[in-house]
């Protein structure tokens, strides 16, 4: 079993008769005296600070529903700290189920690619910062667990966080041969998008001073991560064959919806320990979220991964455009046209 383990790649095959790449800029120069895990203290959760909210209500829009809101305030903070407690157990298990496995290949030369040993030993420090960020994510959750006196509900013996079934559907569509591929089209997806999710919370003066400083070191290091991961795009893809990318290729929206797709199933429970029936649930969760807006919201925050994929050519196999625009995260033909998203090579 260990030696297995061991000997496992993310992407099978033979390293050597795939086409190699040897270009990669670091960005970890200054990786001692710039991660967080190096020079951020650890961030202390002081008590609930008087008007603040836990987590933005825009990004939580069931508290905005008037089937929520008109349940008062006490109910709409607790809503928003158990959105909280959420978002640091999905970042605790990100890093630990999708990231620091990725990584931990990639820095020992197991990621089926070969790549500049200068990029693995990159990849040892993303392993370092991942483990950091799952470590205090936990702990300012057990922070405020102390401090409110509210323990986080739904993290024991539930399915985890949504991304988890997600991914395990899209290996489930994989040819077998290339089961596996999908951790590391996921960890591409996740830590190049996420940096982008959390640009905004830093700066929102509404959140507790604790909340805005674990979200800032988180964001700093991802920053240095998006652009890894991106280069690790530019590596896989030319490596693949024709046929594993056409095989990958239309599989790569699944990835993004989900990262970005808004849990319902962890917001469903939570409305249902605050009284609301299952129809009242169906109702704020259809309402709060609409498919018309999660598809625009995810086009918009995935536009940018979307034109690295199509820098590598990943869009030019008509199949894997198709799922995009089916997905939502590229306009109609027209558009894709203007945008230079026209496959140059239409597979059979």
């Amino acid at each position: 079993m260990y030696l297995r383990a061991f000997k496992e790649q993310l992407l099978s095959g033979p390293v050597g008769a795939r086409p190699q790449d040897g270009e990669y800029a670091s960005r970890f120069e200054r990786w001692d005296a710039l991660a967080s895990v190096r020079r951020r203290p650890r961030r202390e959760f002081e008590g609930e600070e008087p008007g603040r909210f836990f987590f933005p209500p825009e990004l939580y829009p069931v508290v905005l529903h008037p089937m929520i809101a008109s349940r008062g305030e006490a109910v709409v903070r607790g809503l928003l700290l158990q959105r909280l407690y959420d978002y640091l157990d999905f970042t605790t298990e990100l890093e630990s189920l999708a990231v620091i496995p990725v990584a931990t290949k990639i820095s020992r030369g197991r990621s089926g690619l070969s790549l500049p040993d200068r990029m693995r030993a990159d990849a040892h420090k993303i392993v370092t910062d991942e483990a950091w960020h799952a470590q205090f994510s936990d702990d300012f959750a057990r922070q405020i667990t102390a401090a409110t006196g509210t323990p986080r509900l739904g993290a024991e013996g539930c399915a985890g966080p949504s991304f988890v079934t997600r991914l395990d559907e899209l290996r489930e569509r994989l040819p077998h041969a290339l089961r596996g591929v999908e951790a590391l089209l996921f960890a591409i997806v996740s830590e190049t998008l996420i940096s982008g999710i959390l640009s905004d919370i830093p700066r929102d003066d509404r959140l507790p001073s604790a909340v805005r400083e674990l979200v800032r070191d988180h964001a700093e290091d991802e920053g240095r991560h998006h652009v890894y991961f991106r280069s690790v795009l530019r590596h896989l893809w030319p490596a693949l064959t024709p046929s594993e990318r056409r095989a990958i290729g239309p599989l790569v929206p699944g990835a993004i919806h989900a990262f970005l797709e808004p849990d319902y199933e962890r917001a469903a429970y939570h409305l249902g320990r605050v009284g609301l029936s299952r129809d009242e649930i169906d109702q704020v969760i259809s309402e709060s979220w609409p498919a018309h807006r999660v598809r625009h919201d995810i086009s918009g925050a995935a536009s940018q991964l979307t034109r690295h994929f199509a820098e590598v050519g990943a869009l030019d196999d008509v199949r894997t455009l198709d799922s995009f625009e089916e997905a939502g995260l590229v306009g109609d033909v027209r558009e894709s046209e203007k945008a230079g998203f026209v496959p140059r090579e239409v597979t059979a």
